[in-house]
């Protein structure tokens, strides 16, 4: 299926590129997201007229996410589970308990943003994590797991 862009999407393309992806793809994920646009002439013709405004759109989102980034750039948080002695976690930290120990420091993160190469933590100690906050913002910040007897 052939869609428009509407904001920058990582590693799809940017803001009014025609590009051609999967039915499902576009359906379920794209266009209700807002995301996107069929490639339409008449949605074509819609974007162009409308071009102006989101380009400033999406030039705010991305300012704002940079000003995010600066506060969250090195911020350290502490989660507390259970852990054995040799300091294996019973369970793991997740992105949601990361999102939520940034939520407690007054950061609203999403916790879809927050990247986890490695799945989720499972051992005491510190882990630098990612944090996507736009396509083209990361923001590093530390988590240390703290055991707990």
């Amino acid at each position: 299926m052939q869609i428009i862009l509407l904001e920058k999407v990582v590693n799809l393309g940017g803001l009014g590129d025609v590009v051609k992806v999967k039915d499902g793809y576009a359906r379920n994920f794209l266009i209700p997201q807002g995301k996107a646009k069929r490639a339409t002439q008449a949605n074509l013709a819609e974007f162009e007229a409308r071009r102006a405004e989101l380009e400033r759109v999406q030039a705010e989102k991305l300012a704002a996410a940079q000003e995010l980034a600066g506060k969250l750039e090195g911020i350290s948080v502490q989660v507390a589970r259970k852990a054995g002695m040799d300091g294996r976690l019973f369970g793991s930290v997740s992105n949601a308990d990361v999102a939520e120990a940034l939520a407690a420091q007054g950061f609203g993160i999403d916790r879809s943003a927050i990247r986890m190469p490695d799945g989720p933590l499972k051992q005491v100690g510190e882990v630098q994590l990612e944090v996507a906050l736009h396509a083209d913002v990361l923001a590093n910040v530390t988590v240390a797991v703290v055991g707990e007897q």
